[in-house]
């Protein structure tokens, strides 16, 4: 069994490694196509094309692990099948279940690669890509909206700690690519939503533990009057009171790496970063939904991988005449496509639908491991 199970890894990984590597050209030529349309824009070059989309290979290998599991392992044990290895295999007393597994402690190791490439790779590869893009272009990451970066914080009495008093909205006319901030303005209110300061500064930068350095800051404080009519306008002009510093230091949960969940696509975000930013979100009271199912999917698309392979299996047991190869392998694309479009719909339905968000992720795997379950009884029987 040894001797087979290093067969089978053998045979499955040099497949699964030829259809990613297939793969990974064509989409690379895609997005290269898709980038020279940018090129000569401010100092963006052919080379920082060719880097940015050099960059964007780590993405596509976590995105496309499972269809290139799928298409390799359907080739080879496909091989197996013409070449009558997979019925001497059977005839030597291999049973499905024994095949399965053998199937399942390769996939594990897709599902591994998968994991690290989703998690870390990926999302450091992603943001390097970016902001190679910005610097050589010159641009800033909020350029493109035209009122700046908005974000939500909320006020508590000792800092980080402490009891609530009230909310912050952030807002950013341009965020550099070294993370520095510039035109701030941060509106404060408190627990009634009554505006009590409005603070700008002409530059912020992070300095670490929660705090930002706010340069050439003007302060104006509104405060309480409970007044009505002409009275309540001639006593608010009186009693604000504005005041200029050179700098100040804000504690703010709002941290360089929350502001770049903003501008990112959070299938492309890690799941450690996916977590932070849903607890902040639901901390101010926003809606989370989009980011809890984009991390039920981070955490759960990897084991996709098993089940394409479980959907290979079948595959091994039909006969040469009853399709070639190349049928074979057409009909595992299709498969493959078919996974990728149901992950993108069942996401969006169960967003506008608000379906729990693990139930969202998880059940276009369930989906397809019913049909892979259903292909091995129907194969056994016939």
């Amino acid at each position: 069994m040894r001797v087979l199970q290093r067969y089978f890894a053998a045979e499955i990984i040099r497949s699964v490694v030829f259809v990613l590597a297939a793969f990974l050209a064509l989409f690379a030529f895609f997005d290269l196509m898709g980038e020279l349309k940018t090129v000569g824009r401010g100092g963006y070059k052919l080379q920082h094309a060719f880097l940015y989309v050099l960059l964007g290979l780590p993405g596509h290998i976590y995105e496309l692990m499972p269809i290139a599991a799928l298409i390799g392992t359907i080739w080879a044990l496909a091989q197996f099948a013409s070449r009558s290895e997979f019925t001497i295999m059977r005839v030597s007393s291999m049973s499905t279940l024994m095949a399965g597994w053998m199937l399942a402690k390769i996939g594990l190791v897709f599902v591994i690669i998968t994991f690290l490439f989703g998690e870390f790779v990926s999302p450091m590869m992603s943001e390097m890509a970016e902001k190679i893009k910005l610097q050589a272009s010159g641009a800033s990451i909020s350029q493109e909206f035209r009122s700046g970066l908005w974000a939500k914080d909320v006020v508590k009495d000792h800092g980080l700690t402490g009891n609530v008093i009230g909310s912050r909205f952030l807002n950013v006319k341009d965020v550099r690519t070294d993370g520095e901030l510039q035109n701030v303005k941060l509106y404060e209110f408190d627990r009634n939503f009554r505006l009590i300061a409005l603070i700008t500064a002409a530059r912020a930068h992070y300095l670490g533990s929660h705090t930002w350095r706010l340069l050439d800051v003007t302060e104006i404080l509104f405060p309480d009057v409970s007044l009505g009519g002409a009275a309540l306008s001639s006593a608010m002009a009186a009693s604000i009171s504005s005041r200029t510093e050179s700098s100040r230091d804000l504690l703010s949960e709002i941290t360089p790496e929350i502001l770049s969940v903003l501008f990112a696509d959070p299938d492309r975000m890690s799941a450690t970063d996916l977590s932070a930013y849903t607890r902040h979100l639901a901390e101010n009271k926003q809606r989370t939904e989009r980011y809890e199912i984009a991390f039920w999917k981070k955490l759960i698309y990897p084991l996709a991988v098993l089940v394409m392979m479980a959907l290979a299996l079948p595959f091994a047991y039909l006969h040469v005449r009853t399709g070639g190869v190349s049928l074979k392998i057409f009909v595992g694309i299709m498969i493959g496509v078919s996974f990728q479009l149901l992950n993108s719909l069942f996401s969006h339905v169960g967003l506008l639908n608000t379906w729990p968000p693990f139930a969202t992720a998880v059940l276009p795997s369930v989906v397809f491991l019913l049909m892979a379950i259903g292909a091995l009884l129907w194969v056994e029987r016939h």
